[in-house]
């Protein structure tokens, strides 16, 4: 186990600075003006001087699709930069893009099935599992080795998701407006946008299918029945006071493993 781990964690150090980390731009372009000279200084003084430990602790890169709790339609790629805080819990923060100017999106924590399974039922509706984004090879860990990166999707398989975007950077190009969404993840073929993925995948010269392939024999742990509640009819959003509606227009129509959603938070 010890191994395995200094392994993952030299893979993972690798991961950011690897040649896959730089080739996805924001899909922002915000207002203000050009930094100046002063701000320039400032920001390359702070940059030598000051210590960043939570920062420095951002040593994983996943790369992986969401889309809003509730309407399938609003999908969006999700580059996450990851603290592994223990052998249970990951924090990430999310970006628009892998480059210098990315937006930030919004956060995910990540949790092992154990510590979900402790979570109160209202509660755990919040969550999504992760066992068709490994296993479907939608996620991925740029730049790292091939084994170095099965061994942290034998990690991540059995995990559970709370995802929260605060910049919606499908439909405000400018500014982080409205209120926090709720995401989810994937859970079966024939959710995610086709287009979407394979764009991501020309990015980083990599094959979906092929990690699929790769990883059919990472165990497909079963999901903890509270997970993904937006499949059995437990839809959870905030309203948003501006009116917006996020993702497309109009929520898809229910799939056939689904129940029509009740977008409603369950009863405290």
């Amino acid at each position: 186990m010890k191994a395995l781990t200094a392994m993952l964690c030299a893979g993972l150090g690798m991961g950011l600075a690897a040649c896959g980390a730089r080739n996805t731009a924001s899909n922002v372009e915000a207002p203000g003006a050009p930094a100046g000279v002063s701000t320039r200084v400032l920001d390359a003084g702070a940059d030598a001087l000051q210590a960043r430990p939570p920062v420095a602790a951002l040593n994983a890169y996943l790369d992986g699709f969401h889309f809003y709790n509730g309407n399938q339609r609003g999908q969006m790629e999700a580059h996450h930069y990851c603290a592994i805080v223990n052998e249970e819990l990951i924090q990430c923060v999310i970006y628009d893009g892998n480059v210098k100017d990315a937006k930030l999106m919004g956060v995910e924590y990540i949790v092992s099935a154990r510590l979900y399974q402790g979570l109160p039922a209202a509660e755990k509706a919040l969550w999504h599992s992760h066992v068709h984004e490994v296993k479907s090879g939608q996620l991925i860990a740029p730049g790292i080795p091939a084994v170095a990166e099965k061994v942290l999707m034998q990690k991540l398989v059995a995990t559970y998701g709370k995802t929260w975007h605060t910049w919606h950077t499908d439909l405000h190009k400018t500014l982080p407006l409205g209120v926090p969404q709720l995401m989810m993840g994937f859970t079966s073929d024939g959710q995610a946008d086709a287009a979407m993925v394979a764009a991501r995948d020309r990015r980083f010269r990599i094959d979906s299918a092929e990690k699929r392939r790769q990883r059919a024999d990472i165990a497909a742990h079963a999901i903890i029945d509270g997970a993904d509640a937006w499949q059995h009819g437990t839809i959870i959003q905030l309203a948003d006071p501006s009116g917006t509606q996020h993702g497309a227009s109009s929520p898809p129509p229910p799939s056939p493993h689904t129940a029509a959603p009740a977008i409603s938070p369950p009863a405290r």
